[in-house]
């Protein structure tokens, strides 16, 4: 009889860890995401969603191209989350729109890097070098950390770098000449200028080879992208459960199987 009891216990604590380690919302069991353009809502779809749609969830897109609405539509409740933007981008939209976004977890990132325009290597780099780098403050920032990072340029030190823009460049001593534009556009005009400086969204959309980056940023913890959701959801166990399929060992063999250079994938390890 003890035996049979100790059998029944040992079934149901299986039961109990098997439920735990594969949870469902039943009370949330459909998810609306904010689609853009790019290699975040792909990689979410063909990497993420089947993880989810095993554990019992469906899964709907929302078209969002412009990350602004995306971010109006998730805080007005319009959509459940997006996987399209870094910290700073969403600390700045809380800020100017009022907002109530969270980030859960890192999730793997593209990094932005300098590529070849007229000239295909670093080792010519010479006076008066046209260079073409993102407007956008965020990505404009990058840029130039990616210049100083190679040692083309050197930025005021009591500057933060995730707010540095060419105003802050001290030493430029190749006299080195930049044109900020949109991000989009650059890649058309590459070879207008001598190198151009990219996001990583941009090398994907554009279909550019990763490995002919010469030269790529150290994604800083405010530059990693980001599974972002309204600050009442954070605990949700729906929304949990999206983090745990980022950090689960299947969506690791996926990306094992599909990272060709382009990702740059956080070390899940630290945070589980």
């Amino acid at each position: 009889m003890l035996k049979s009891s100790k059998k029944v216990w040992l079934l149901l604590s299986s039961a109990l860890w098997l439920s735990s380690a594969n949870a469902f919302d039943p009370s949330h069991p459909a998810l609306t995401f904010s689609k853009a353009m790019g290699p975040y809502s792909e990689l979410f779809i063909s990497g993420i969603q089947p993880i989810l749609e095993k554990e019992g969830y469906t899964v709907k897109a929302i078209d969002l191209a412009d990350l602004q609405l995306a971010d109006i539509a998730l805080n007005d409740g319009e959509v459940d989350f997006n996987v399209e933007q870094h910290i700073a981008f969403m600390n700045t939209f809380n800020k100017n729109q009022n907002g109530h976004l969270v980030a859960l977890t890192e999730i793997p990132t593209v990094p932005s890097g300098i590529y070849p325009g007229r000239k295909n290597s670093l080792a010519e780099v010479a006076d008066g070098d046209s260079i073409a780098v993102p407007h956008d403050a965020a990505n404009n920032a990058r840029a130039y950390a990616i210049l100083q990072k190679i040692g083309l340029i050197k930025l005021d030190p009591k500057k933060d770098l995730s707010t540095v823009c060419q105003n802050d460049i001290v030493e430029n001593p190749h006299h080195l000449k930049f044109t900020e534009m949109r991000s989009l556009n650059i890649p058309a005009v590459a070879t207008d200028f001598d190198y151009i400086v990219i996001t990583g969204s941009v090398v994907y959309n554009s279909h550019i080879d990763p490995k002919t980056s010469l030269a790529n940023e150290t994604v800083l913890p405010h530059l990693m992208l980001q599974l972002v959701t309204r600050e009442e959801d954070k605990d949700a166990v729906w929304a949990q459960d999206i983090v745990k399929a980022y950090r689960s060992k299947e969506f690791a063999e996926y990306m094992n199987n599909h990272n060709n250079g382009l990702w740059f994938v956080p070390n899940y390890e630290k945070v589980n």
